[in-house]
Formats: structure tokens, sequence, C-alpha cells
């Protein structure tokens, strides 16, 4: 029998009504039953039931009950009988379904492809259309390879109507078709370039993929930026100038979806001038264009973070030089370091003397301690200004030329009023780009507040003996930069054309006014600001009392104003030790099977799930035979997976050449794919778990990042000062099974809050997430914020937890919580969220519905932005902070959860080494998108490994050996997560007909099922 649905699930759904009872009255027995059961399984999934096994238990015994029949009775009911067909085309008659006819296939393809035609091209998407349609039309779904078909026609005809549409408004633009034409116009010999459509690349033609000329305007394009450099900065606004020059006209694409922009961008990414020039004419104008519309705002954003890292490289290396200097002279300055050990002697020989009895005499009397503080501040103000001084030569001697080229190929905008200063001291200085003078001309209206900091004022004024005061003209452009820096940072300054950079306004969804009281309930938020901070103070009391409460009996925690390094004084919970069963089964699971090669896992898990079947073409066609597309999509996961690489793969026993298999990664290995496909394992293994072995589903996920050493010719790879070198950062988030269901790839600087919760709202796995544990990096006031509105709590391990304070609830608290009094500070400031409560929604209503990135919202979010929505986020982040924080200091049990989940994932994070073993681990390309494979083919990797482990362990637990071997400590710490009959190394030898030996079967293609009702 099916799962059982449960009683809500069985009531609304298996219930007959009056109408449908009377159709059963000629009816008895089993008969009865059968007629019954498909009537309601009909209406309830849009089709006839293929066999017993897929009606549920408990439906059948809710329909038993109204037709006068014992459930058993419909074991003497066959499906497959002409009786059962006679009763489908009876039933047919009485409810109005009907079989798909070659009418309603038509029809179909037709209503997708005018659903679809503009912003969709995800496979799944459109068979969730599909089916969805064919229950509005009482069609009965077809077989799967009629869905197939239905599917893939409605794509090819939505793109080609996509195309054509596109195609239409380029060839209204002046001159721009020829403009495209000309970047893949090759002068040498060649064929009559004929419209051969998207067939071009067959199997293997590879050819000419490297016909590309590095000198060429296309190459030049396509081209990702180097390292912070001046270099890259002029590379980069030549790139922005060339890709301009084109005339690809702004509202090419005005309607068209972000998806659909992309896939075509991939395509031409992925396509050499050759295959380009095989297109049709329509085609090929329309993927061109789509790569320079998105190579535009890419290269702007690039050009955004190369003037914020300039900026910050020229600061940071003044203030390494004036350091050095500062150093070397304090060391030659005689006595200090004697007179410190004298100061210290006395200290520890007196510890409770006064001073002046004590250190002074040891330091030579007050006028030497006098003294010693004058020269301390005179050598601060000295090394401030040293490192102003420095900044302005480094700027005026080397960066200011790239700089100032800057400005003219970008438009920064306010919507600020208080930023306008640093706009209109931006046009100034373009003004006088190409001024020898040491000043600002006098007739000039110089905006100094708000663009010059108060510290380098007098550096940048010069007053004389007689005559105005003068701004001095390289400082003052040192000063906007830094000014500009700082305001883009929290996008009070925005950049036109950008995309990371835009408008803080695109950010926002511009339907909220339309749907704000869906908006409401999608976040499950009162439309009321009162009623939502009355639920935020009910909280906050009923947590703080408990803690007040029980505070006295806690022996892990204590509260005083006495101690040192803040109110609180906190024990963590003592960790706990790996069962030994757990050992022996793990040996017994690699005496059982063996050693197993990685790609061995890879192949299994792939077989079972068919994950790789989500790694699509960028193309639309493709000849590449289905069995000789596996192999190759396993070998190139297998190759970036463990970063050995597709020459080091190529080289193994499988029968792919090198050049095939990189033909096959252009082609097929996107990122969209790799997420995809890791979704799809995920799935697979939630729904493969045994809840005897591994208890009922958890809905808290743990969250961190871990460091990957990478190539640094590029803008991404920065110093770690955490981890130590350069790099950069992967964020994943394991469930409890050490289960990934999310991963990115992030710069050093990002925001851990962000990335936190980014994965949360964007896994995409049909797991249900409730709760996020993270390491204090991953939390913050405004990520308390922010997830209280989201709707999940952030349930973060705090590293200075003794310096947490609690926030009161109201004025009326201030004597209510005796015990907990000196960790308590003001209370929250619920008329500023109150005020804002309606943005609070909107900002996180951009989150949930993917309008913005976190990090997007959160860049507006900081403490140097002056952003009204700020303070009312951090209020509710404070409130929700100290709920949290008051709970956990009293719980013993969600501490250890707490500290349980982040195991989970620093043990992910340990098998990243035996699993990404090649290059010792370095990511060894400058190409972000590289790196980015990279990452996503080692969470495919390791998921394929966990899915394989979780079969292997139900497997050995199902012998009878094992079968009460496991204790409920044991099953605590059990994990499919571990590595011990492993091989990730050597030759790779691919062998298809080999299988591991499992007894859970090997699903085969489903039939289309309809979304439930």
């Amino acid at each position: 029998m099916g799962r059982d649905l449960g009683l809500d699930g069985v009531v609304d759904h298996f219930t007959l009504n009056s109408e449908e009872a009377g159709w059963l009255r000629n009816k008895s027995g089993a008969t009865r039953l059968g007629f019954a059961v498909q009537l309601k399984f009909l209406t309830w999934r849009g089709r006839f039931p293929r066999m017993r096994l897929e009606l549920p238990s408990d439906a059948v015994e809710h329909v038993a009950k109204q037709v006068g029949v014992a459930a058993s009775e419909l074991a003497f009911y066959d499906f497959t009988s002409r009786a059962a067909k006679r009763h489908r085309s009876e039933l047919r008659d009485l409810t109005g379904w009907h079989e798909c006819t070659k009418t309603d296939l038509v029809k179909l393809v037709s209503h997708l492809v005018d659903v679809i035609w503009h912003d969709e091209r995800r496979e799944e998407q459109v068979r969730s259309e599909l089916l969805r349609q064919m229950r509005a039309e009482m069609i009965e779904p077809p077989t799967a390879a009629q869905v197939n078909t239905i599917i893939r026609s409605a794509l090819h005809q939505a793109d080609e109507r996509a195309v054509a549409e596109v195609a239409a408004r380029l060839a209204r633009a002046e001159d721009c078709t020829r403009r495209l034409d000309a970047l893949v116009v090759f002068t040498g010999p060649t064929s009559n370039p004929a419209e051969q459509g998207d067939t071009a690349e067959a199997d293997g033609d590879t050819a000419e993929d490297d016909e590309d000329d590095v000198e060429s305007v296309l190459a030049d394009i396509k081209a990702h930026p180097g390292n912070v450099s001046l270099n890259s900065l002029l590379d980069e606004i030549s790139k922005l100038k060339q890709v301009r020059a084109i005339g690809v006209p702004e509202k090419a694409f005005t309607g068209i979806g972000v998806q659909v922009i992309n896939a075509w961008r991939a395509r031409a990414s992925a396509s050499s001038p050759s295959h380009l020039r095989r297109f049709a004419p329509q085609v090929r104008h329309v993927l061109l264009a789509a790569l320079l519309f998105q190579r535009q705002r890419e290269i702007t954003d690039t050009l955004v973070e190369l003037l914020n890292s300039t900026v910050h490289r020229i600061n940071a290396r003044a203030e390494k030089k004036v350091t050095e200097a500062f150093v070397a002279e304090f060391t030659k300055v005689r006595g200090k370091a004697g007179l410190l050990g004298k100061i210290a002697a006395a200290s520890l020989g007196a510890p409770e003397g006064r001073v002046r009895e004590v250190i002074y005499p040891a330091a030579g009397g007050e006028k030497t301690l006098k003294d010693l503080v004058a020269e301390m501040k005179a050598t601060n103000a000295a090394f401030a200004r040293s490192k102003r001084e420095v900044f302005k030569s480094s700027y005026s001697n080397h960066y200011r030329a790239g700089l100032m080229k800057l400005l003219e190929v970008l438009d920064f905008r306010s919507s600020n009023d208080r930023h306008k200063p640093v706009i209109e001291a931006l046009a100034l200085i373009e003004r006088h780009k190409d001024s020898s003078t040491t000043y600002l001309p006098l007739g000039e209206t110089v905006p100094l507040d708000g663009v010059v900091r108060k510290d380098w004022m007098e550096f940048a004024l010069h007053t004389p003996d007689k005559g105005l005061q003068r701004v001095i003209r390289t400082v003052y452009e040192a000063c906007v930069f830094q000014a500009l820096r700082d305001r883009l940072r929290c996008k009070e300054i925005w950049v036109v054309g950008a995309d990371k950079w835009r408008n803080p306004d695109e950010d926002l969804p511009d339907d909220f006014e339309v749907r704000r009281a869906e908006y409401y309930e999608k976040l499950n938020k009162p439309r009321d600001a009162k009623v939502f901070i009355a639920q935020l103070q009910s909280e906050m009391r009923a947590e703080l009392g408990a803690l007040d409460t029980k505070l006295p009996k806690l022996p892990w925690v204590t509260i005083s104003g006495k101690h040192r390094s803040g109110a609180i004084k906190f024990t963590e919970p003592e960790p706990q030790k790996e069962p030994k069963n757990l050992r022996r089964l793990k040996k017994a699971i690699r005496k059982k099977w063996g050693t197993v090669a990685l790609i061995d896992i890879l192949k299994e898990a792939a077989l079972r799930t068919r994950m790789l079947k989500a790694l699509a073409p960028v193309g639309t066609r493709e000849a590449i035979d289905e069995a000789k597309l596996l192999e190759r999509l396993l070998l190139i996961a297998y190759a970036y997976g463990t970063n050995s690489g597709i020459s080091a793969v190529a080289a193994g026993e499988h029968g792919h050449s090198e050049e095939e298999l990189r033909y096959t990664a252009r082609r097929y290995l996107t990122a969209v794919g790799l997420k995809a496909a890791g979704v799809e394992i995920a799935n697979a293994t939630f729904t493969a778990r045994q809840e005897t072995v591994w208890g009922q589903g958890t809905t808290t996920v743990a969250s961190d990042s871990t460091h990957f050493k990478a190539w640094d010719r590029n803008i991404f790879t920065e110093w770690h000062s955490r981890y130590g070198g350069r790099g950069v950062l992967v964020y994943w988030h394991i469930e409890k099974g050490s289960m990934a269901i999310h991963s990115q790839l992030l710069n050093c600087t990002a925001s851990e809050v962000a990335a936190a919760i980014e994965g949360m709202m964007r896994h995409a796995t049909t797991m249900q997430t409730e709760g996020n544990y993270v390491d204090s990096h991953g939390q913050s006031e405004i990520g308390f914020g922010l997830t209280r509105l989201l709707g999940y709590d952030l349930l973060p391990r705090i590293k200075q937890i003794n310096k947490v304070k609690l926030y009161r609830p109201g004025r009326e608290d201030e004597d209510t919580y005796d015990n907990l009094a000196d960790a308590m500070t003001r209370p929250i400031r619920w008329d500023v969220i109150e005020n804002n409560y309606d943005q609070l929604i909107k900002y996180a209503t951009a989150i949930r519905v993917g309008t913005a990135s976190t990090e997007a919202i959160l860049r507006r979010f900081t403490r140097t932005a002056s952003h009204p929505v700020y303070q009312a986020m951090l209020e509710v982040g404070r409130a929700q902070k100290t709920i949290f924080a008051a709970r956990y200091l009293r719980d013993r049990d969600l501490q250890r959860e707490i500290q349980e989940g982040l195991n989970v994932v620093e043990g992910w994070n340990g098998a990243n080494d035996i699993i990404f073993f090649g290059k010792s681990g370095e990511l060894s390309s400058n190409r972000r998108d590289q790196q980015e494979l990279s990452v996503l083919a080692l969470h495919l990797l390791q998921t394929a490994l966990v899915f394989v482990n979780t079969l292997m362990i139900q497997d050995m637990l199902a012998d009878p050996e094992w079968a009460d071997a496991l204790t409920d400590e044991d099953k605590r710490a059990l994990t499919p997560l571990f590595w011990m009959h492993i091989q990730p190394y050597g030759e790779v030898r691919l062998n298809m007909g080999s299988r591991l030996q499992l007894a859970v079967p090997v699903p085969t293609d489903p039939e289309p099922e309809p979304a439930a009702a």
C-alpha cells in the first residue's frame, strides 16, 4: 500500500459526496470498493491507479467504511482486468475526465508556449504547469515518453518565439546586427555559413573550438578580470567601452526573464566564432546580444569592486608602510624597554599598592610618565599625518590615471540628498581631471562636508598668510574616492547599468503595494505592528522570567557584575565520545563491500537517483548518445569534484578522450545544473532513509564556512585573517544526517550572516527548514532580526556570550529580573519598530521572493548607513537575540543540540580534504565560474558518498546479526559521512556494468504524477 495520508488528507480527498455515492448503487463487494477507490484516486491525483500498491491504506479503510465493504475485499479487485477497464470508461463518462488525444497534445503544447516563452526554461517547472493544465482540462496524463515529448516541443517553440521577439528588436536598432556579426567574422577560408541551427556541434566535434584569437574583441569581452591592479582597472574599462560600442538596445530584453537570458548567454559563451557563424542569423544575433547584455552588467560590477579594492589597497599599503617606519623609529628610542620592565617589576612586587607610591618611583617620577604620554600622542598624530601623505602620494603617482578614467565610464547616483555632496564632488573632480594645477579653481563650489573627513581637513586645505583658503586638488580627489567607497559599500550611492551595485530601490518587490496582504501572509506576520510587538514582548518576558527563576540552580552559568570579562560566566557542555559500536559498524561495511573507488560511489548514486539528468546542454539539441553522455558526465564531475582535473581523469580506463571530455564539460557542466543535481540526490536520500534507523526527519540545519586556497590572479581571491592565506570561502548548509542541502562560493570578506540566510531561503530541497545552527560569525543582531521576520530560528554558538547584553521588554520591567540585573541593559525601542514595520516586511519579502540577495539587503544595513529601517531591524534583532540568549543559557539540551549540529558541519568540512585531494586542495583557476563548478562538483561527490553510505548502513542493520546491536546512544551519533572504505585516489576506471550489491532496487522511470488537488 502507498504511504498513509493522515486523517485530514483522507477526509479531504477520499470522502464520497452524495452524487458519487449514487454511482455505486448497482455494485457490490470488491467491485463496489474497487470502483469507489478508482473514482476518488482519479479526483485526487488526476489519473487512475495503476496497481493496488499505490493506494494509501488509510484511504482504502475510509472508502471501505463509506461503501459498506471490508477493506480486505480490495485484494480481489484486479486493476488490470477488463472489468476495471470498463469501470474506468464508466467513470470518464460520469466525471468528464478523458484520455489525452492528439488534439489535446497540440493544445497543451500551445498553452505551455504561451505561459513559458518569455521567462521559463526549467523542465520541472514546465512539467508542473503541464500537469496543472491537464488537471484543469480534466485530461488524464499520457505516457512518460509523451509527456517528455510535449515538454521538449514546448521548450523548443518557446525559445523560437523568444528569439524571434528579441531579434526583431535588435533589427530595429540601427546597424546593431552588423556590429554583432562583426564579432564573429573570420577572414580565413571557410565554408558557406549556411543556416545549420544548433546541430552544428555533433558528438566530439571540437576541432574548431580553439579558433578564438586572444586578441579578438569577442575574446576580450569574454575574458575574466585579473587581480586588483591599475592594469586590471584599465582593461575592464576598455572592455566596457567595447561592449557599449556594439550598441545593444537597453530595452532589447524587456519582458524576457533572467533565466532565459542566462541560457542564451551560456550558449554564446560555450560556442566559438565558427560555431556562432553556423547558427541562423536571428539566433546568432540574440545569443551575442544576451552575452553582451550580461557582460555589460558584470563588467560594471567588476569596475565598482576594483574601485573599492583599489582605494582599500592604497589605504592598507600606506598604513603598512608608515607602521614599519614608526616601529623602526620607536625601537631606536632608548630607555623605553627598561622603563617598562621597571614598572612591571614594581607592579608585581606591590599589586595592592597605590600607583603614586609604586609606579611613579619606578618610572623615575611623574614628569617621566607625562613626557612619555605626550610623546605617544605626538607619535599618533605624526602616524596619521604620515599615513595620509603616503596615501596621497600613492594615489597621485600611480592610481589616479585609472580612477579618473573610471569616472568617464561609470554613472554614480544617489537617491538620498544627504549624499549629494559626494555626487557633486565626483562631477567636480571629473571636470578638472586634466588639470595640472596644485589647487582647485577659486570660482568652483567645493563640497567639503560629507566628503572630506575631519582628520583629512587640514591636509586638504591650504590657508596662506594672505588671500583665500584653497583646496589642494590631488588631496581632495583622494578624499572623494574614499567617501565614494564608503557610500558604495552601504549602497547609499549606486551605479547605473550595474547588477550587484544597482539602485537599491530595484531590490524591493515592485508589486508590494498591490500584494501587501499576500506577502504578510506568506511571512506569517500580522498586519498590525502592535500585534507583532506584543508577541515579541510576550516571548521576551517568558524567556527572561524563566532564566531569572532557574538561574540560582544552574551550575553552568552565573551572572554577576564582579566578573572581569563580562557579567555572564558560562561553562560549555562536555563533548560526547563516539560510541564503540559505530566503529565496529564501519569495519563491517568495509568487510562486506570492500574498498570502493570513489568513482563507483558517484556512479551508483547517479544510476539510483538519475541526478545527472539535471545537467542539461546549453544548446537546444545535442547528438551525444545517452549512455556515452552519462559516462562522460560521471568522469567530468569526478574530475572537478576531486580537483584532479580533466587531463588526469582522461588518462584512466574508460574510452573517452580528453578532447571529448572538455567538449562535454563546456556544453553540459553549469552551476545551475550541478545545483539541481545536488537537490536531486538530497531529496533521494531523504526518501530512502528508514525512520527506524535515522529517527524522524529534522527541520534544522547547521551552517559554517571553510577556507580553500585559490589562485590569486583575479579580484575574488582575498586574504583571510582567521584562516591565514589567500583563498575563498565555501559556505555549507548541512542537516543532521550529514546531507548538504546548499553550498555557496564566497569572497573572504563576504558576510557569513547573509550566506546563512541565503542558504535557508534558496536550498530548493524538500526539507522543511525551521532552524539554523551557526557559529559566531554567522550571527549578528541584524541577522536575528531578519530571521525573525523570515520565520525561522537562528541558533548560534556565540563565542563571547559572556559579554552579551539582555534587553528589557519595557520600562515597566526595570526591577523585574533581579538575578539578571548585571547583564541587563535598556528597554527595546518599540516605537522605532512600529514606525518602520511595513518597511521591515518589505525588505524581508525581497529576500523571500528573491528580488534581491540577502547580501544586497545587508549591505544597506551597516553601521555606516543612515537607512531608517536599519535601526528598526536592529531593535527586532536585539529583542530576538535576548529571547535566544535567555533560553540558551538555561537549557542544557539546546546547548548540546547546537554543539552536535555544528559538529556535523565540521565533520563535513573534514571530509573536504579527503575528497578534494587534487593539487593539494587548491582551486587552480583564476575564473570565478570554474571555481564555483569545482565547489559544486565537490558538493555532488560528497552527497553521493552520504547517499550510498546511507543505503549501506541500512543494508547492514537489516542483517539479523545487527538487528539489536545499536543502542540509543549509537543511533544518536550515527552518521553516513565516513570514508574508511573509500579509495579516492589512483587511476580512474569506469565500468558501467559493475554495480554495488545493495538491497534497495534501482528505481525505474516513473509515470507522470500530477500534483495533488
